[in-house]
């Protein structure tokens, strides 16, 4: 009877056991992990969009050919603008700039899906939940619309393309990403934002 019971006591443990080795894997990247490709804009992308904080700081970029070769389609042009990001709401994102007393406001039409792109870039991070850190993208597509400072822009459609770059393990959470990119490209308008995220809000 002893024995019965000690046997019966280890398969409790080793069904308590392989549960919690199953999720904790779960998020393991192995060494040359690569995953690119499109994913569903549903529930749980959504959600973490929602809990990501943006610095108040939007930068417009800009290199050697000079500032103004890259802002076609903004009426009022400066380095640096004071941004205010809402939150992803009835599949639009608006994202509002502003200088001095001159503003506008972008309004990022938000796709099906989004493109998922994590890979191992072998420097030899590990990351938090077991296996290399990866390099990891969101990059969202689409139509997008603006006002004020953008207005002159959109005289023809635009398209955007916002890319969402971190570093993490193979789940991806809105705690891995650090930094962001907006681009806006048509036929009256030609230029990119970049800035820093911060720490998201808790998971609720």
């Amino acid at each position: 009877m002893k024995t019965k019971t000690l046997f019966l006591f280890a398969i409790a443990a080793l069904l308590f056991m392989f549960p919690v080795n199953a999720l904790a894997c779960a998020c393991c990247s192995e060494s040359d992990y690569y995953f690119s490709g499109p994913t569903d804009l549903d529930e749980y992308p959504l959600s973490q969009l929602k809990r990501m904080r943006f610095d108040r700081t939007a930068n417009l970029f800009f290199s050697e050919a000079g500032i103004e070769e890259h802002s076609k389609g903004i009426a009022y042009v400066r380095e640096n603008y004071s941004f205010s990001p809402g939150s992803p709401l009835n599949n639009m994102w608006k994202f509002s700039f502003r200088s001095g007393t001159n503003s506008g406001m972008l309004g990022l039409l938000l796709p099906a899906k989004l493109w998922d792109h994590d890979v191992d870039i072998h420097d030899n991070k590990v990351s938090a939940g077991g296996g290399p850190l990866l390099y990891k993208e969101w990059r969202l597509e689409g139509e997008v619309a603006g006002t004020g400072i953008f207005k002159v822009g959109f005289s023809a459609p635009a398209k955007y393309r916002l890319v969402l770059q971190g570093r993490g393990n193979a789940c991806d959470n809105a705690e891995d990403f650090t930094n962001w990119r907006l681009e806006v490209r048509g036929d009256g308008a030609d230029y990119a934002f970049y800035g820093k995220l911060l720490k998201p809000t808790p998971q609720r």
